[in-house]
């Protein structure tokens, strides 16, 4: 069987796509308790919720990476 590496570069890009999908879930909570006129505690109260929600956006944006490619690969094959 052929082994699978992923390299240091490739774990660094998806930490860093990671890192943005929960800063934009961080900022999508601070921007609901400035809309929404509630205490600002929630902005650590609800950590966990923010921390789900960016792993299941990560995720939603993995499979629609995944699809690109697949589409990428199939539909546009260099010939030669």
């Amino acid at each position: 069987m052929k082994d699978i590496t992923i390299t240091t570069k490739r774990q660094l890009t998806e930490i860093k796509i990671w890192i943005a999908c929960f800063v934009f879930t961080f900022l999508l909570n601070l921007a609901s308790i400035i809309i929404y006129k509630t205490e600002f505690k929630e902005l650590y109260t609800q950590l966990l919720w923010v921390f789900i929600l960016s792993i299941a956006i990560y995720g939603l944006l993995l499979v629609l990476r995944l699809l690109f490619a697949l589409i990428k690969k199939t539909f546009f094959k260099k010939k030669g």
